[in-house]
């Protein structure tokens, strides 16, 4: 299985799973069709599966046109999406496994940017793989989603089992907002060298117009601030020793960065 990474709008990704023997392909949040029915064609493959993190508009809002050019297609989404994704077909709910091209992947509750928020999980291949998380706009690199309509502890709760896959996993979130988040992040943790690093690794990247997606959940362990709530210095930093306090005062402050 290959996976392409489609941009769309200003900073959306999309992502395009090609089963290249089976000539067929899924794809990820699909904001926008007209890259995604590009992509295909250019692969040469057909739609069978789309998959939905949550029911944004962003998200879902070219589940529509793809399904009038492939009707066959099935649509995956959180149960509690129920009504809100266009064309589900499918309701998951935690701890599903559902076919992804020739991959099993887990179905991962992760309630907080909405309260019906999925992520799909695909463990490694063989041991010496990446697993690969599509998580929608629960976990960013270096940052995580804004609690629209979720709790902070939803949020840490969701993050806390993100947390526990391994760090050889590539995470594929929908947004590049990479810059913007560690730019936050040195203000909050700025003994962090690894952090100070990537920094400046992401300002190189991003002058090129380089994506910086997928990240490295192992890196997002050292770096990123709303995986690091238990923390002693970002606890200390927020003036709290409760874990879902010091996460709720990152998110308030990142909201005002």
């Amino acid at each position: 299985m290959e996976i392409h990474r489609v941009a769309a709008f200003s900073d959306n990704y999309i992502f395009v799973l090609h089963d290249i023997a089976q000539g067929q392909a899924a794809v990820v949040d699909p904001g926008d069709a007209e890259p995604v029915l590009q992509t295909l064609k250019e692969l040469g493959a057909t739609l069978t599966a789309i998959f939905n993190t949550h029911h944004h508009s962003d998200h879902v809002g070219g589940n529509r046109q793809l399904l009038e050019r492939f009707p066959q297609a099935q649509v995956y989404g959180g149960a509690e999406d129920r009504g809100r994704i266009p064309g589900q077909t499918h309701f998951l709910q935690e701890g599903d496994w559902v076919q992804i091209c020739d991959r099993q992947a887990e179905v991962i509750f992760v309630p907080g940017h909405t309260y019906a928020h999925i992520a799909y999980y695909l463990a490694p291949a063989t041991p010496n793989d990446w697993g690969e998380l599509f998580c929608g706009d629960t976990l960013f690199a270096g940052g995580c989603g804004r609690l629209f309509e979720g709790t902070p502890q939803q949020m840490v709760e969701s993050l806390g089992k993100l947390r526990q896959l391994p760090d050889t996993t590539r995470v594929w979130c929908a947004h590049e907002y990479t810059l913007s988040n560690l730019k936050f992040a040195v203000t909050v943790d700025g003994t962090n060298a690894t952090l100070q690093q990537r920094l400046k690794q992401v300002q190189a990247a991003r002058a090129q117009d380089q994506p910086t997606v997928p990240t490295e959940l192992g890196l997002e362990k050292q770096t990123n601030p709303f995986l690091r709530w238990d923390q002693a210095s970002l606890q200390q930093a927020m003036n709290s020793t409760s874990t879902v306090q010091t996460f709720a005062r990152l998110r308030g402050k990142k909201d005002l960065f």
